[in-house]
């Protein structure tokens, strides 16, 4: 059989590939680094959403500066970790882990901040800091565990 045509290993994380003296090979490249830096950009994306609702743009009623400027602070910075991982590829999963890692603390602050009565308690702020506090942990526990990995691609 065609080395292209076989299925990628069992541990598609880099470990099994270590073991056999060989990196996994998906037709075309390796998706690992795609899915990570789509985490990025899609977090990057939705805070600088959630930036531009507390801004009061397009929905009016969750006006809150102080929001806003966290959001778009956590956004640019998940953007520039985003880039990052293009210029620095080496290094590209603990720049994803180190950049989730922060807006993962600032996502904490901003769910403190509702659970205390500080920050808004709309519906739609709950949900927003529900489901980001999320996919933060999932991109972070992915890229933490390929970092130190070979993944090409």
């Amino acid at each position: 059989m065609d080395p292209s045509e076989t299925e990628p290993t069992a541990d598609y994380l880099g470990q099994g590939a270590a073991h056999s003296g060989e990196q996994a090979r998906w037709p075309g490249t390796h998706p690992v680094r795609r899915i990570v830096r789509a985490f990025l950009g899609i977090e990057a994306t939705s805070f600088f959403l959630a930036a531009m609702v507390h801004a009061g743009f397009r929905i009016q009623g969750y006006e809150h500066r102080e929001a806003m400027i966290a959001e778009s602070v956590i956004g640019t910075v998940l953007l520039v970790g985003l880039t990052m991982t293009w210029i620095r590829s080496r290094t590209m999963f603990s720049i994803a882990a180190g950049v989730q890692a922060f807006a993962l603390l600032g996502a904490f602050i901003g769910t403190w901040t509702i659970v205390v009565g500080i920050g808004l308690r709309a519906v739609l702020d709950i949900v927003y800091h529900a489901v980001i506090v999320l996919v933060l942990m999932t991109g972070l526990v992915v890229a933490w565990r390929l970092r130190g990995t070979r993944a090409t691609g």
